[in-house]
């Protein structure tokens, strides 16, 4: 004969609640509006401010279009935190002037338990930055060559492209970082004679290509045969161990496409590399004696942006119970008061890293921590 407690149901264990699915599903109709809307948002500014400026260049009106594809990576890789904030506010706002979170609690479950699938959907936003900021750079690269924004050598005034300053016409002790992370150094750069003096080039290889390091005299270049160096030395290392030394009196670099024009116009800017490519031009330029704090500022700035996903949502969780004294103008005030004071801090910590009173790292941090550490104040202080 059973009894009784063998005739009643067993409790199964259940990680997600339907709760948990009722708070991840408000958040995520929040937060994918806010981050398809913001892009939208950005790409009307942008061109509302630089038609003009494209008409111009006579860009084609199908490149302006496609500009704006290729710069969908790089905008809502910036805009994701600002998307995490607005979807917590919301939606943890809309539970409290509900009473939903004053019912779950009266049930038993606190407030950090409810607000806990926010937590972890922030941890996934953050991850989805990283890889959308390794995505960017190339994307940036495309673009800004849609638009005509690199300045190119022997482009016609017709074309419409940005005409090179050709006043400017020389170089001095500059390092630039070209295709599939090669870096250029060179003493001194002659455009119109198109020939450089002191010439070193750094490729790291892979477990295909070997590295290879050199550095040459002086070289020429013309449009048939690119460009030939003289009197120099090249090292391929297959491993850190081996070293082969090839002398020479003249080489012709098929590697480095780069024109005269075109190494004296720019390089690629951070924006337009991604993390790994980042850290071997910094390293190419320390060895160099350069200063790159700037540059080691925005390398930190890839990783620390993402992070704040997770930390806006610790902070927003808890600031979003007081929304229902002010309803939705007071969630869009504090979540655009917070944004706004995110992207300042931003830009003050490359000014204060740049500037070499802190470190570059810990100046990348810095928003960061000061997010964590109200964040942490907030959610002690909470109700639970």
């Amino acid at each position: 004969m059973s009894s009784a407690a063998d005739s009643a149901p067993k409790k199964r264990f259940r990680i997600l609640r339907p709760l948990d699915r009722y708070v991840a599903a408000e958040f995520l109709r929040i937060f994918v509006v806010t981050s398809i809307g913001f892009p939208v948002l950005v790409f009307v500014i942008d061109l509302v401010d630089n038609l003009r400026k494209y008409t111009e260049r006579n860009v084609p009106p199908l490149d302006i279009l496609l500009s704006y594809w290729y710069f969908l990576p790089d905008t809502m890789y910036k805009v994701l935190p600002a998307s995490v904030l607005f979807a917590t506010v919301f939606s943890v706002g809309n539970f409290t002037r509900h009473a939903e979170i004053t019912a779950a609690k009266a049930s038993g479950m606190s407030f950090h338990r409810v607000v806990a699938p926010i937590f972890v959907l922030s941890v996934f936003a953050a991850g989805l930055g990283v890889v959308i900021g390794e995505l960017s750079p190339p994307a940036n690269a495309i673009r800004n060559e849609l638009l005509l924004e690199t300045c190119r050598g022997g482009a016609a005034p017709s074309s419409g492209g940005p005409v090179c300053n050709e006043s400017n016409t020389t170089r001095y002790n500059f390092v630039f970082g070209a295709e599939e992370g090669r870096v250029i150094r060179a003493t001194f750069l002659n455009v119109p004679e198109a020939t450089m003096q002191s010439i070193e080039t750094e490729q790291r290889g892979d477990s295909v290509t070997p590295s290879r390091l050199l550095s040459a005299s002086h070289g020429s270049w013309t449009p048939e045969r690119g460009w030939v160096l003289k009197y120099g030395t090249l090292h391929v290392l297959p491993t850190p161990e081996q070293d082969l030394v090839i002398h020479f009196d003249s080489m012709m670099d098929r590697a480095m496409v780069e024109t005269p024009t075109e190494l004296r116009a720019s390089d690629k800017v951070p924006e337009e590399m991604t993390f790994s490519q980042l850290t071997d031009f910094i390293g190419t330029l320390e060895r160099a004696g350069a200063d790159v704090r700037g540059l080691r500022v925005e390398r930190m700035l890839k990783i620390s942006i993402p992070v704040t996903c997770i930390l806006i949502a610790m902070f927003g969780a808890p600031l979003a119970t007081s929304t229902n004294r002010g309803g939705t103008a007071f969630g869009v005030a504090v979540s655009l008061a917070t944004t706004v004071t995110i992207l300042v801090l931003i830009q003050l910590t490359k000014a204060v890293g740049k500037s070499g009173l802190v470190s570059p790292e810990l100046a990348a941090w810095f928003p960061n921590i000061l997010v964590g550490a109200v964040a942490v104040v907030l959610l002690a202080r909470v109700r639970t």
